[in-house]
């Protein structure tokens, strides 16, 4: 028996290990090369660049190629045991069907720790870590944003002109504010000034220093005000650029004790008073701050239960992925991938449908996240169990 099942686990891992390569890579393809294609057209993204993007989101696409590399491989490797009768002699010899794939199922649930490990902490960190790489990145653009000597008007109400850009380090320039984007209200001059890209929002900042303002006064065109402003911080604005967030990470980017502390917080923000009420009041008050505070906490939750959920992905396609590798009786490696990519758009689907609820706390989409582990694994206890009885 102790043969038989190495047997058996040495297959699973040698096909989980290529299924999870060839995952990985369609993953890798899709995500890394779309974040970095920018940068690359512009000649900014090097080979180092793009092997530790690569390299952050590779947490990220495990936590999908993980569990579909496991449906995959049970479907593979037990279709083959069906299809060459190997299963037939295994129950000649009186060895039932479940104690058989036992250490597959315990394998599964490895993997579910580890994938929980992954989708609530190592994930959301090196995404953010990913992020902060592009926009380092985006840094060695500054040059081609701010190119030396001429006029750039590619940012909202404002024109540049630098006379030298040293890698971020400006020198002799101006800048000419259009607050009707036509005429210029004042103009701001340095002789030195500096410009990056912030870590936590990707954008553009610029800071000069010892600055001289020229004011036109309103309604008096021939009259200017001159002024030191001294050193002058600002992030000019891009329109052909999305208006982005705050420095805080959402909560897709944050880890499991993040997401806890947020949870908190924003309960914490709908607190009521302790007095100054009547019991009617403090009734609807009540009423009405939990329809508000449900509403708030929603997304937290469902990311929260999100990441548990897809956790436990392996144990159920496994489940599911035993009986019916069996019941396809087929060697052939296309069958059982097109098998595994129907069940996982159906699972995933399923996780959407969940997902996409999180503004709405009355559907509970907290606990709808759960249905996709609820039905994979009830109909794959089912199917194992006709299995083992030969139905």
């Amino acid at each position: 028996m102790k043969t038989l099942h190495l047997y058996i686990l040495r297959q699973i891992l040698a096909t989980l290990c290529m299924t999870v390569v060839v995952f990985i890579f369609v993953l890798l393809v899709g995500n890394a090369l779309k974040q970095v294609l920018d940068l690359m057209v512009g000649g900014q993204a090097n080979a180092g660049l793009v092997v530790k993007a690569i390299g952050l989101l590779m947490p990220y696409v495990c936590a999908y190629s993980l569990p579909m590399g496991m449906l995959t491989a049970a479907l593979l490797v037990f279709g083959r045991f069906s299809a060459d009768n190997e299963l037939t002699a295994v129950r000649a010899s009186g060895i039932s069907l479940v104690s058989l794939v036992l250490p597959v199922l315990l394998l599964s649930l490895v993997l579910c720790g580890f994938s929980a490990y992954v989708n609530l902490e190592l994930e959301p960190k090196t995404r953010t870590q990913f992020k902060a790489l592009v926009a380092q990145a985006k840094f060695d653009l500054t040059s081609v944003q701010l190119p030396e000597g001429r006029y750039i008007r590619d940012f909202d109400n404002v024109i540049f002109y630098v006379g030298k850009n040293d890698k971020g380090e400006l020198h002799d320039v101006t800048v000419m504010y259009l607050p009707d984007k036509t005429n210029v209200a004042s103009t701001v001059v340095a002789k030195r000034g500096r410009v990056w890209v912030e870590e936590g929002t990707g954008e553009l900042r610029v800071k000069l220093f010892e600055a001289q303002a020229m004011t036109i006064l309103k309604g008096q065109e021939n009259q200017i005000m001159p002024a030191s402003v001294g050193d002058l911080e600002f992030t000019p604005k891009d329109p052909r650029e999305k208006k982005k967030g705050g420095g805080k990470a959402s909560v897709d980017k944050m880890t499991l004790s993040q997401l806890r502390q947020e949870l908190r917080e924003v309960e914490a923000a709908f607190a009521l008073p302790a007095t100054g009420l009547t019991p009617a009041e403090r009734a609807a008050a009540l009423k009405q701050l939990k329809r508000a505070r449900d509403e708030a906490t929603c997304p937290i939750r469902v990311q929260i239960q999100r990441r548990l959920a897809s956790s436990f992905a392996c144990f159920g396609f496994t489940l599911i992925g035993i009986p019916l590798g069996i019941r396809v009786h087929r060697r052939e490696t296309n069958v059982g991938f097109l098998i595994a990519l129907g069940l996982v758009m159906v699972y995933y689907t399923l996780m959407l449908i969940g997902t996409g609820l999180d503004t709405r706390p009355q559907f509970f989409p907290q606990y709808l996240v759960w249905l996709p582990n609820f039905i994979f694994q009830g109909v794959g206890a089912v199917l194992l169990w006709r299995a083992d009885r030969g139905v």
